[in-house]
């Protein structure tokens, strides 16, 4: 059994039954209240709003006549989706893009369109129907469900035909392309507002597979365009394509889709066209300062040893809080400005580091593990780069025990 106390939205850490009894006949609840009020989160990220409107702006002045969509998918990538989205909607943006229907139902109220970027299951259709969602067709059948769903409820429902031009992932197979749409605009209860495809190349300039997805696209709205099928919203580009193959933000593509830019980031390979920053600053706190004689050993498979008497400091973070265990021995954070390297393994819960050059350092003091400023900062892209990924896989593994604070 767990006992919890709610304080300023959010959970104190769980306590147990017995734990809570104690607590109960020694004070009452309203010191415990008092306690967590006070208590800081040893980790925690800050999330500059401000700049996240900053990077919305020069994106979408780089694709203008296009409008941005604005993908939120995954609480935005771990950040929060409710804080972007109001920070979004204070833009022009053309709407949110998620990937699923409880994303949908989050942002339904935000007066701006939602729109499932995926695809939606069988008992899925109705309740987002119901709720305005924009839906994707990626088969005839799913647009006949949806139709059904929308004449049970007596209104019109927004769709986008999800066209798989070489993704191999979910949609219309391109050669199937034009027949489908014909047939499923017969459908009286379906406002086919939008076509959309994916690129999963469009991270590499030089790649010609992307500039014949684009020709296919195309292609395929010619082809229906004979019948008079035309559409609002058409839209293959998301941050890589926007970065590399400026062509397809560029008529007959009237939106763009966006996520990782938003951040700040960018695909490890390829241009970096946008001149975006990165909204994220992770911090936490020293734990403890040790100076430690040579022959020490540090951590899990004792991976480091001190070849001289060192001043080592615990910070109070680990694999659990999202620093990739590919920072053992690699990487540094920072420390009162100096950049103090990674030594030993990465822990769940601590990282040891080098703070010889780091004068007064004391247990408390603030630790940023990524951000920070001039040569010395660290961005997601290079934890990215340390580990062998990119930046989506490194702002998704933030824990959640990481608190997610906000500023403008």
């Amino acid at each position: 059994m767990y006992a919890k106390g709610m304080y300023g939205g959010r959970y104190l850490p769980s306590v147990t039954a017995e734990m809570a009894f104690s607590f109960s006949c020694s004070c009452d609840s309203a010191m415990w209240y008092n306690i967590g009020m006070e208590l800081k989160r040893r980790v925690w990220v800050e999330i500059d709003l401000g700049k996240l409107r900053e990077n919305y702006a020069r994106i979408s002045a780089a694709v203008k006549p296009a409008r941005v969509l604005c993908v939120l998918k995954a609480n935005a990538y771990g950040l929060g989706v409710m804080p972007y989205a109001r920070a979004l909607g204070e833009t022009d943006c053309a709407g949110f893009g998620i990937a699923e229907p409880f994303e949908a139902l989050q942002l339904a109220e935000c007066g701006r369109p939602v729109q499932i970027l995926s695809s939606i299951l069988p008992d899925e259709i109705e309740p987002m129907v119901a709720a305005g969602v924009a839906l994707p067709v990626i088969d005839l059948a799913t647009a006949r469900r949806i139709d059904a769903a929308a004449r049970r409820l007596k209104t019109i429902a927004k769709v986008h035909f999800k066209i798989d031009t070489g993704m191999g992932r979910l949609g219309i197979l391109a050669s199937d392309a034009p027949r489908v749409i014909r047939e499923v605009k017969r459908l009286r209860n379906l406002d086919c507002e939008g076509i959309f495809s994916h690129c999963p190349m469009a991270y590499d300039p030089s790649s010609p597979f992307t500039q014949d997805q684009i020709d296919l696209f195309i292609a395929i709205l010619k082809d229906v365009a004979k019948a008079g099928i035309r559409f609002k919203k058409v839209h293959i580009a998301a941050s890589d394509a926007i970065n590399n193959f400026p062509r397809a933000a560029r008529r007959p593509f009237t939106q763009v889709r966006t996520g990782i830019n938003l951040h700040g980031s960018f695909d490890p390979n390829g241009k970096r066209a946008l001149q975006v920053e990165s909204v994220l600053t992770l911090k936490t706190r020293v734990a403890q300062v040790r100076d430690l004689p040579p022959g020490t050993t540090l951590g899990y498979g004792r991976t480091w040893c001190l070849a001289k008497r060192t001043r080592v400091a615990t910070i109070s973070a680990g694999y659990a809080d999202g620093l990739p265990l590919a920072l053992t021995n690699r990487g540094h954070v920072l420390i009162k400005g100096r950049p103090c390297p990674v030594i030993g393994r990465i822990s769940m819960d601590y990282t040891t580091v080098d703070a010889s050059h780091v004068p007064d350092i004391a247990p408390g003091d603030e630790v940023i593990c990524l951000g920070g400023r001039g040569p010395h900062a660290v961005t997601p892209d290079d934890w990215g780069a340390l580990k062998g990924t990119h930046a989506y896989e490194i702002i998704c593994s933030l824990g959640n025990r990481v608190e997610r604070t906000y500023r403008d």
